[in-house]
């Protein structure tokens, strides 16, 4: 019973926190939407600091994705490493543009899902201000705490913190947004970008506008099929992609947890074949009063698969506890993204797949207790 209590302990925990994730992504993009569409260099990278990182695209395919029959706005944005100080203290990461014109603003704003917890906003014109991703300022990354209206070095220039962000995740945690202008007048190139968002009409599938958008940059650059120096990925096919990578790894690791069960359905069968000897007589007084070979096969059948219903009925109690463990302790970094999450039927397929196991551990007991002659069982053998 202990090997069925520990594996299912561990299914319950991993299918279930696989699941939270899950849950967390699909909501995730949910809140962004589904008609977002990714246009990147297809070596996209950050690289050091200050260096172009994707220059795969520029601002004439920005203009060209913008021309694409079902695109209803596009823009595009710069992702660079550079080096930012304050405090005392230095970390590299990523800056991160936002467009100057509202409506591709709107559109950066709404695909990245960016909130402020304090302060405001960037507005056009702004120079030399900043939002600051929420690790950067929640968690002690410089020796000294940053708050509205602190003053932060990147590359050697001084920038104002106007906002405070939340949660994003997917990496923006880490990121500091700033204008595009800002963003350009820190870097050596003037007319690329990291990555093109674009939104598809209402009504137009994502995945048509992309595969447009693709032949577009293709026909532009004279490229063949198969050999395009870009990626055109829409928000369906990373959510896609994610949910596959952690059904992978969830399998892997519930298949792992399966051994458990396995040496528990062998204790169970252990256990019965003991119970069969020590309540020898007990059969033989049922088959002597008019029990039939069925009945006890029945009765030692239905206890084992108690014993695993038991045995799995605790596990799940464990399992429940050991992911909300988890899920608490990585609250701090990775906020909502590692939420447990217990549907029904993992619950009861946990409690079935027990009952069952145990039944069929105890099968082979179950058989020999009812093959067991009267008259040898009632001697005790």
């Amino acid at each position: 019973m202990i090997g069925i209590f520990i594996g299912v302990a561990a299914v319950v925990a991993l299918v279930s926190l696989g699941q939270g994730m899950k849950d967390a992504v699909n909501s995730q993009f949910s809140a962004v939407g589904t008609d977002k569409i990714i246009v990147q260099g297809a070596s996209a990278g950050f690289g050091p600091p200050g260096q172009n990182t994707a220059g795969a695209v520029d601002v004439d395919d920005l203009e060209l994705v913008r021309k694409v029959t079902g695109v209803r706005r596009a823009a595009g944005r710069l992702l660079r490493s550079m080096n930012f100080e304050y405090g005392g203290g230095s970390v590299v990461t990523f800056a991160a543009s936002i467009p100057e014109t509202p409506d591709d603003r709107d559109l950066v704003i709404e695909a990245n899902n960016i909130k402020v917890s304090q302060g405001r906003l960037l507005k056009p014109g702004d120079k030399r201000k900043i939002l600051i991703g929420n690790h950067l300022w929640t968690v002690d990354h410089f020796p000294k705490k940053i708050v509205l209206g602190s003053k932060m070095t990147i590359q050697d220039e001084q920038f104002e913190v106007v906002g405070l962000l939340q949660k994003i995740g997917a990496g923006r945690d880490e990121a500091v947004f700033m204008n595009e202008d800002d963003v350009r007048d820190l870097i050596d190139d003037k007319d690329v970008y990291s990555v093109i968002v674009a939104q598809a009409d209402a009504g137009v599938k994502p995945a048509v506008v992309s595969n447009r958008i693709l032949a577009t940059i293709r026909k532009d650059r004279h490229q063949k099929e198969g050999f395009e120096d870009v990626t055109v990925t829409t928000s369906e096919d990373l959510i896609a992609s994610i949910n596959i990578i952690l059904g992978v790894v969830q399998a892997v690791f519930v298949g792992i947890a399966l051994i458990s069960l396995l040496v528990g359905g062998i204790g169970i069968m252990n256990t019965m074949y003991t119970a069969v000897l020590q309540r020898a007589q007990e059969i033989g007084i049922i088959k002597a009063i008019g029990g039939r070979n069925e009945h006890v096969l029945w009765i030692f059948l239905l206890e084992s698969g108690l014993l695993g219903l038991t045995g799995g009925a605790i596990g799940i109690i464990t399992g429940i506890g050991l992911s909300k463990t988890v899920e608490f302790a990585a609250k701090g970094w990775l906020g909502n993204v590692l939420k447990a999450s217990f549907p029904w039927y993992l619950i009861v397929g946990a409690l079935l797949f027990s009952f069952v196991i145990g039944m069929v551990s105890g099968a082979l007991p179950a058989r020999q207790a009812s093959m067991l002659p009267p008259v040898d069982a009632l001697r005790g053998a």
